[in-house]
């Protein structure tokens, strides 16, 4: 058996794409991450894994909430570009897109997502790159019951998707 290095190791492990959006009342953004996933059931937490590059970084540190989407399979790759190749420093990444705030004042986007998890941040974690968030969940609200979770596997492999530099990768 052939030795691979560290980074063809953690790609066999499973990853969903995911937006990440969050807001400090005056400013909204919206992100791209591969990381996230249910932490605890009683009571609901989930945790996100976000550049410190990142200018929603920013936003989730400010207000202290962040919702997750997971993206459904047929997202076109235009749309994931928009919200992982620009930065909402610069670049409205809402402008006409279907979007409402959600309960806890996060955007909610309503396009290629599946479901909306709302969430409060009840504890970060400093890692080199990025920040971990782990956000106790306030309210989710199921977008799509027929859709198909995108999978980080079929980006890369089917979508032919490369990731940025400074995104979050496995």
């Amino acid at each position: 058996m052939a030795e691979e290095n560290f980074i063809d190791g953690l790609n066999k492990l499973t990853y969903g794409l995911f937006l990440v959006s969050s807001s400090d009342g005056e400013t909204k953004s919206a992100l791209v991450v591969n990381t996230a996933f249910q932490v605890t059931d009683q009571p609901a937490e989930i945790a996100i894994s976000v550049n410190k590059n990142s200018f929603t970084r920013s936003l989730i540190l400010k207000s202290g909430k962040f919702a997750v989407f997971p993206l459904e399979e047929q997202t076109p790759f235009v749309f994931i570009g928009r919200f992982g190749f620009r930065t909402g420093k610069t670049f409205n990444k809402f402008e006409n897109i279907q979007n409402s705030v959600g309960k806890n004042g996060s955007p909610l986007i309503l396009e290629h997502t599946l479901a909306s998890i709302e969430a409060t941040v009840c504890q970060t974690v400093d890692l080199p790159t990025h920040t971990l968030f782990i956000g106790q969940v306030t309210h989710t609200q199921v977008l799509n019951p027929d859709g198909k979770p995108l999978t980080y596997a079929y980006y890369q492999n089917v979508l032919k998707g490369k990731t940025p530099p400074g995104a979050t990768h496995p």
